[in-house]
Parts: C-alpha cells; sequence; structure tokens
C-alpha cells in the first residue's frame, strides 16, 4: 500500500518541497501514525494551497485544526474519512473538517511517482469565521462547514466544477485566489443533496489519552504492513505493549473501529480494485488481498459489497455498487 495525506511537495503557496520515491511494496503499504499535522501561517496568505506528489515522506494519517479541501488529480486508492473507508480516483473532490483524521491511498508500482497527485487548500476556523464578521455574505456557507466535521464527499457537477475552481485557486495569488476559494465554498455551499455525501460518523473515535493513540498507531502500522499477509490481533497486541482485551479497547477508540473490522474493510476495497483493474482468477485475487480460503473471501466480499466477487467483476462500471458500501455498518445519517 502506498501513502499519501495531507501534505507532499508543494507548490504554489508553499515553495516546492522535492519527494523521492521510497521503496515501497507494489501491494498497499503505508506509514499510517495517526498524527496531529501542524501547518505552518504563511506571512503573506490568508490561506495555504499547494499541491502533493505521492509518495512523500510529509505525509500520514493524521488530523489538524485547519479545514481541508482536497482534489486527486491521478491515481485510484483508498481513503480513510474519520470512520470512513472509502475509494477514489481521478477528480474525487473532498472538503475534511477540523480535527477530523484523514489519508488519501494511491495504489502505485514499485518505484513510481505521481507528480501533482493532489491540490490541496487549507484554511483554519479562526479565519473564515473572521472573515464572516466583516463579509456577512459568507454565513451561507456555515451550514456546510458544520457538515464538513463528517467529511463531505461531492460527486457531479458539484464535483467536477470544483475541481476546476480548486486548480484556478492554485494557479492564481493574492485576491484573484481568494475569489476562487470563495467560488469553491459557494458551489459546495450550494450543491444539491444528492451531489454530496457526509461519509464519516460524528467522529467517536479520535485518539484522546495515551493509550488510545498508542494502540491505533501500533495497529495500523501491523495492518498496512501485512495486509496481505497474516495478521494477528495478538501480534498487534503484542506490538502496542498491551493485552489482547485493552489492546482492542484501545484500538477501537482510537481509529473509530473493532481492529477485525479495518483489516476486513481495507483487505476487500483492495480486492475490488484488483477486480476492476486487472485480470487476476478470483482465486489469484482472494490470495492477492490476505484470504488464502476462497470460501471464506467470497463470504466477506458478499457481506460487504452485497454480491460475490464474480458477479462484482460481470457487472459494467455504471452497475456497480458505489464505493459507500465500503464504509463501516454505523455509517453516517444523511440529514
Amino acid at each position: 500500500m502506498n501513502r499519501s495525506g495531507p501534505v507532499h511537495g508543494h507548490r504554489s503557496v508553499q515553495p516546492r518541497t522535492t519527494s523521492s520515491a521510497r521503496e515501497l511494496p507494489p501491494s498497499l503499504s503505508l506509514n499510517p501514525n495517526l498524527r496531529r499535522e501542524v501547518i505552518p501561517p504563511h506571512p503573506q496568505a490568508s490561506v495555504r494551497v499547494l499541491t502533493h506528489d505521492f509518495p512523500s515522506e510529509i505525509c500520514g494519517w493524521g488530523y489538524h485544526p485547519e479545514y481541508e479541501i482536497h482534489l486527486i488529480t491521478k491515481t485510484r486508492g483508498s481513503f480513510i474519512a474519520g470512520d470512513h473507508i472509502g475509494t477514489f480516483a481521478p477528480g474525487h473532490v473532498s472538503l475534511m473538517g477540523p480535527n477530523l483524521p484523514h489519508d488519501w491511498v494511491s495504489d502505485l508500482a514499485e518505484g513510481q511517482v505521481a507528480v501533482d497527485r493532489d491540490a490541496v487548500i487549507q484554511f483554519s476556523d479562526d479565519w473564515i469565521r473572521g472573515a464572516t464578521d466583516h463579509l456577512p455574505e459568507l454565513a451561507e456557507v456555515s451550514d456546510m462547514l458544520q457538515r464538513s466535521t463528517r467529511g463531505l464527499v461531492f460527486s457531479g457537477a458539484t464535483a467536477w466544477r470544483a475541481a476546476e475552481t480548486i486548480l484556478a485557486c492554485v494557479h492564481s495569488h493574492g485576491v484573484e485566489q481568494l475569489g476562487h476559494l470563495f467560488r469553491v465554498l459557494a458551489l459546495f455551499a450550494h450543491a444539491p443533496r444528492d451531489e454530496y455525501e457526509m461519509v464519516a460518523s460524528e467522529w467517536l473515535g479520535r485518539p484522546t489519552d495515551a493509550a488510545s493513540r498508542d494502540a491505533a498507531e501500533a495497529g495500523l502500522s501491523y495492518i498496512f504492513e501485512n495486509l496481505t499477509g497474516d495478521i494477528r490481533l495478538s501480534t498487534a497486541a503484542r506490538l502496542a505493549y498491551m493485552s489482547e482485551p485493552t489492546f482492542s479497547k484501545y484500538f477501537k477508540a482510537g481509529s473509530g473501529m473493532t481492529f477485525s473490522s479495518m483489516v476486513r474493510k481495507l483487505r476487500i476495497a483492495y480486492a475490488r480494485r484488483l477486480l476492476d483493474t486487472t485480470e487476476h482468477a478470483v482465486a489469484q485475487v482472494a490470495a492477492m488481498s490476505g484470504y488464502h480460503n476462497i470460501a471464506n473471501f467470497n463470504r466477506q466480499f458478499l457481506a460487504e459489497v452485497g454480491i460475490t466477487p464474480t458477479a462484482y467483476r460481470r457487472l459494467e462500471t455504471a452497475e456497480k455498487p458505489p464505493p459507500e458500501l465500503f464504509s463501516l455498518n454505523r455509517k453516517a445519517p444523511t440529514d
């Protein structure tokens, strides 16, 4: 599993930081340690606007107090937003609210680098609230910003118009750049109800203590490093220096889901992409996804997706279940 996150090589407001291709396995490897990202203010800019290469060493499963508008321009993969695991493709547009853990994980061959994979706009709650005090017209985005605390993913005309405007924001400066940002916020605020989704539950899994944070970091690192191999709760607990019951308790508190749910959902999401993008036999896809018992793979895939792997592969793209089916069972309400 290759990995991504909110910061890679920079352009626009921030000078570009060169990222080197690391020796990453061709499966799904990343370093998922949850961390609080510190986003330094720019003395000549109200907001932070940049692009990301992938992979990069300055990224991860993290959170920060700023809002983050995020556009994927290339590659496919999985993303985590709070307790949601979904899939992405070029044109994926989202808004992550303050302190919502998130990460975007691309599938790349070993040594491959996707230049400018992401375009990102970040701004603080204090800034947007202060701007609203002087520009009352901005009050119309308040409800949308509140919804973003659960992570918003946009689709349809809203997504492609926002993607164009996000790129325009990246390639502009000064007042013009702020104008593009306000247009993006307006597009989000006025999006029809069928063109956005709140993907995460009210986020109850954000680590609030050292034990939860340690369990999540140790468990996720172990899962991601061994996703296609043998994964045992006992090993994860040992790596966290905890008993199995204690680890299970704190892992759920720190990551938002049980250990087995995290493993299953990431494996099935990976299997789905293999079925979409390769000609491998279903049995081979099962083995590549960490399932060495085809009956168990079929059963787990059916439980997650609603159809068998064979039936899934036969469907036309437009007929396939949407990525939302890969989110947790406790999916957020839609209103």
